[in-house]
């Protein structure tokens, strides 16, 4: 009798159990050093922006501030040149005018010279006459024109009453003489005719 151990069967091999592959994986670890060498260099960078950004600014401000400085020596050069100019007109702006009342003046003074030893008044009449026509003429080329009456009524735009009396022959003001006449300089008075009034006497 053969004992079953000794039985010739399948061998069962011993296979140590091994334990499962695993993949080790590496933890990369953030490199310090490079993150802040790059941090620091878009600082770097970003500073350098602003600098030649504020560099930029200053100068475009000091080009509008040096525009400024000179637009305003420019103002003021021109207002003095004016008020210089407007000085200068009002003083000699008269100069023609002036130049041509001296050519009557010497006109008046010839007339008044030899007077004394005219024996015919016509003719120093004449000679006065003459001068106030070279007047006349000189204050119309200047744009002076006399003021004249019309139908006499009264106007206080145009005349000035020196004296006034009531009347029952009007019935509303009424110039009744002509005291000193008045002058229109082109559309603006010049100076107002002095006049006698007539006024409707109170209670008619």
């Amino acid at each position: 009798m053969t004992d079953e151990k000794d039985k010739p069967g399948e061998e069962i091999e011993f296979m140590p159990a091994t334990p499962p592959t695993v993949e080790k994986t590496e933890k990369k670890e953030p490199d310090d050093k490079a993150a802040s060498h790059e941090g620091s260099h878009h600082f770097k960078e970003k500073l350098r922006k602003k600098e030649a950004e504020a560099k930029h600014l200053k100068k475009e401000l000091d080009e509008l501030k040096e525009q400024y400085l000179r637009k305003l020596a420019d103002a003021e050069n021109l207002r003095k040149r004016l008020e210089r100019e407007k000085s200068d007109y009002f003083q000699y702006a008269l100069s023609e005018l002036l130049l041509e009342l001296l050519a009557i003046s010497d006109n008046f003074e010839r007339a008044l010279q030899s007077a004394p030893a005219e024996t015919d008044g016509k003719t120093f009449r004449d000679g006065v006459e003459l001068i106030h026509r070279m007047l006349q003429s000189l204050l119309v080329k200047n744009g002076v024109q006399p003021i004249v009456l019309k139908d006499r009524a009264f106007d206080p735009n145009l005349h000035h009453a020196m004296t006034v009396e009531e009347s029952e022959d009007v019935q509303e003001p009424e110039v009744a003489e002509e005291l000193q006449k008045g002058y229109m300089h082109h559309t603006r008075l010049l100076r107002p005719t002095l006049v006698k009034v007539r006024v409707p006497k109170k209670g008619q």
